[in-house]
């Protein structure tokens, strides 16, 4: 009888039934990138009343923030202690992706969306942005934005090494593919918008 091993599929390469985000970008980029959580002050419309109000029902911020993160620190005070905090236990990882992941990160207008971003990807430690953010928090426009960020459009004579223009990811909250639950919890959308959000994103190769 095979092994689970010797049947293993070649898109499990670390030898898992799934892939790890570690190991992902091991592959495509030959080293450990990390991701440092931002909290750069976003909201949410399921919070300010433009959805709804007081969150999702497993809304829960607090619980997955490091001691680092704060709205009240800047954007390069949380990626210089994010890079400290991290350092004790990853010392080899030289390069970083800024996580801006409270609440709905692309929930502003563009020029807010520009000054912040801008504003990690000018660290030098830092290759990209992850961006966490509701499908229905997205657009067009953001997206050819974020598509051209990707690009390095606006960003000058950018480059890391190894890197010539930055890594720009999109991640979804989308929590369920059926409408009954996604009703349950309160989400205020339904599965068409976060459908539609990932054909876009997909249309720019904007990966989640």
């Amino acid at each position: 009888m095979e092994s689970y091993n010797e049947t293993m599929p070649d898109f499990f390469p670390e030898g898992k039934r799934y892939n790890t985000f570690v190991g992902y970008y091991r592959r495509q980029y030959g080293e450990r990138l990390q991701k440092l959580v931002i909290d750069a002050g976003f909201t949410c419309p399921n919070r300010d009343g433009t959805v709804g109000r007081g969150g999702c029902s497993f809304c829960d911020n607090a619980a997955f923030h490091p001691s680092y993160s704060t709205s009240g620190k800047s954007i390069a005070e949380q990626i210089d202690e994010g890079i400290e905090f991290h350092q004790v236990r990853y010392r080899n990882t030289k390069h970083y992706l800024a996580y801006f992941q409270s609440y709905s990160n692309t929930y502003a207008p563009i020029p807010r969306l520009r000054e912040l971003y801008l504003a990690a990807l000018t660290h030098p430690k830092i290759v990209g942005i992850v961006i966490g953010t509701r499908p229905d928090c997205v657009d067009e426009e953001k997206l050819d934005f974020l598509a051209g960020l990707k690009a390095g459009e606006g960003l000058g004579d950018w480059h890391r090494d190894g890197f010539e223009h930055p890594v720009v990811k999109v991640e979804y909250g989308i929590e369920s593919c059926y409408d009954e639950t996604l009703l349950r919890v309160g989400r205020g959308h339904d599965v068409a918008v976060a459908e539609k959000a990932v054909r876009m994103s997909a249309e720019r190769e904007l990966e989640p």
